[in-house]
């Protein structure tokens, strides 16, 4: 097995079992290999996607971010409270937000970068930080009312001209848009190949003379955009704002579809599209299970460990046999 081959082992892992499990939900519900579906669970899961797509960096570059959950909650009441009490525009506090987002990273990054200091530590204190901020602003949900925000939830509503299809939704498609432009940055950028090269060996992007420091902070400043952004999208998607629900936990599974979508823990290896991968996989096996019905949703949780573990497991052998042949 060649170099090549085995780098791209996680992904074709990943590619199959969502391969596999689609078909096999396919076969067993009818109305399951539908638009509507398609549509679904690119919707219903596009704030997850979005985290996993800014942790996807930061995983590839050596690092973890324990924050997002958090400020997807921190962010979504802010905007609602911005909104509906402070009367600022949408848009104008979307802005801000995407700002404060970058700058929340960054400073992280740069705590870890300056400091030497563990990236767990760090984000976790991040993510106590962000989810307190969220609670002493309102503890409760607060429903955002603005004709923004009533187009766009009309646009998701709308069909194709001629048909009965429906429109991807406004979170499906911001989800898009992202997933097509990280994947252009991490492949076809000089950023992309840092990110790959500080991952693969920090040591080594030293000696070459790479922006390292640069780097650090720049992968979790994309970080928190991503995370700012998915709270946006999760306004988007509920019309309303939550620290205490929004983004509950969520940083776990954004990690949790990255690794299956074949990015290694220990960086340098991975893609981001295996994460829409990972992240499909998720919301095939949630669809999955509430098309059958008498199933309880924590069944979700246990199929996701057990993919898991098998995706930690496989990738253990995959760089076991790279350094046996090294």
């Amino acid at each position: 097995m060649t170099l090549l081959a085995r780098k791209h082992v996680p992904l074709a892992a990943t590619v199959g079992v969502c391969a596999l499990l689609y078909t096999g939900a396919a076969l067993r519900f009818d109305g399951f290999f539908s638009w509507r579906v398609g549509v679904d669970l690119l919707a219903d899961n596009a704030v997850l996607g979005l985290a996993a797509i800014g942790v996807t960096f930061v995983i590839l570059s050596g690092g973890i971010d324990l924050s997002m959950g958090a400020v997807i909650g921190c962010t979504s009441i802010v905007l609602a409270e911005l909104i509906t009490r402070c009367g600022l525009h949408p848009l104008c506090a979307m802005l801000l937000l995407l700002t404060l987002g970058a700058g929340f990273g960054a400073g992280m990054g740069t705590i870890i970068h300056l400091f030497r200091l563990p990236p767990f530590l760090v984000t976790l204190a991040g993510m106590f930080l962000a989810r307190g901020v969220g609670l002493v602003i309102s503890q409760e949900s607060v429903h955002i009312q603005h004709p923004l925000y009533q187009a766009v939830s009309d646009f998701g509503a709308n069909t194709f001209p001629g048909t009965s299809l429906r429109i991807l939704p406004a979170p499906a498609l911001v989800f898009l848009a992202v997933l097509l432009v990280a994947m252009y940055v991490a492949h076809y950028t000089r950023f992309g190949r840092n990110v790959y090269a500080v991952g693969g060996s920090e040591a080594s992007a030293l000696l070459m003379g790479l922006p390292v420091g640069r780097t650090k902070v720049g992968v979790y400043a994309l970080s928190g955009l991503c995370s700012a952004l998915a709270g946006i999208v999760h306004t988007l998607y509920t019309s309303s704002g939550s620290a205490a629900e929004a983004g509950k936990l969520l940083e776990l599974d954004a990690i949790a579809a990255v690794v299956i979508g074949g990015t290694l823990l220990s960086g340098g290896v991975g893609y981001v599209f295996g994460t829409l991968v990972g992240v499909l996989i998720f919301g095939i096996i949630q669809t999955a299970i509430t098309f059958e019905g008498t199933l309880d949703s924590w069944w979700t949780r246990i199929a996701v460990g057990v993919l898991l573990l098998a995706f930690i497991l496989m990738q253990r052998l995959v760089q076991s046999r790279a350094r046996g042949r090294a």
